[in-house]
């Protein structure tokens, strides 16, 4: 917990320790009548960049509750959390909004992109709202769209698109300001087997280049393209552990799992 610490001088230890996320005993508790439901019950967690993570956790695990509290779509009801330096779980809505849209690249499982737009202007929205001048956001958000290898569908609006290129799309769009990490939410849910392993190559790509991307899934096979996987269970973190050593234990074999990760590389 921060305590007495100054959380400017803590946010700059932990980027001089290339620290991008790091909650302390972060707490989400809704009340339900006369009971106290702990989503997300004292969770510490350390990310530094570059990693690759995937958050994985049954139904009911506190999985989706933790991955609003680090997309600073929540705030804690205790604990602190720090992003890129910055104490955000004692931030107002404003300043959350501008986290968000500076910090925070998202990518969800059903796109969410707009139909009346071009790929192009989908992914130029985030700088929009940054006020980045017209020339300069088409620029970089044709390098996005470069990055996932789709320049040849940017002025295609996304009823003119597949699924893999509307997913496409969506991580452009996540890439164009920068973040300090990709949020993926169930990136492959609405895509067939084919197409996912397409999108989750994409992400591969991505870590390879130096951006830090946070998974959060069920599927094991889909969680093998991290290089760590974080699982809760009941709120709390039961494993952290590298993904080579946590497949092995579902698969039940370290053999099998080196053979998937082997197969990946």
């Amino acid at each position: 917990m921060v305590g007495q610490q100054d959380p400017a001088v803590l946010g700059k230890q932990l980027l001089d320790q290339k620290i991008v996320i790091r909650t302390y005993g972060i707490r989400k508790t809704y009340v339900m009548g006369d009971q106290q439901i702990h989503a997300v019950d004292g969770v510490d967690l350390e990310i530094r960049y570059g990693e690759y993570v995937a958050l994985m956790g049954p139904s009911g695990s506190g999985k989706s509750t933790f991955m609003n509290l680090i997309g600073a779509l929540d705030t804690p009801t205790a604990g602190d959390y720090f992003i890129a330096g910055q104490l955000i779980s004692t931030m107002s809505d404003d300043e959350l909004a501008y986290i968000r849209n500076r910090e925070i690249g998202f990518v969800f499982q059903t796109f969410n992109l707009l139909p009346r737009l071009t790929a192009l202007q989908n992914v130029e929205l985030p700088l929009v709202y940054a006020s980045v001048q017209p020339a300069e956001r088409t620029e970089r958000a044709k390098h996005a769209l470069a990055q996932v290898d789709l320049t040849e569908r940017m002025y295609h609006t996304p009823s003119e698109l597949s699924g893999g290129q509307r997913q496409r799309v969506a991580i452009a769009r996540a890439l164009v300001g920068d973040p300090a990490i990709i949020l993926a939410d169930e990136p492959t849910g609405n895509l067939d087997t084919a197409t996912s392993t397409e999108i989750m190559g994409v992400f591969d790509v991505l870590h390879k280049q130096g951006n830090t991307i946070i998974l959060v899934t069920h599927e094991p096979d889909i969680a093998m393209y991290a290089r760590r996987i974080v699982q809760l269970r009941d709120g709390k973190v039961e494993k952290d552990e590298e993904a080579r050593w946590a497949l092995a234990a579902a698969f039940g074999s370290a053999d099998h799992a080196g053979a998937q990760k082997d197969e990946q590389a």
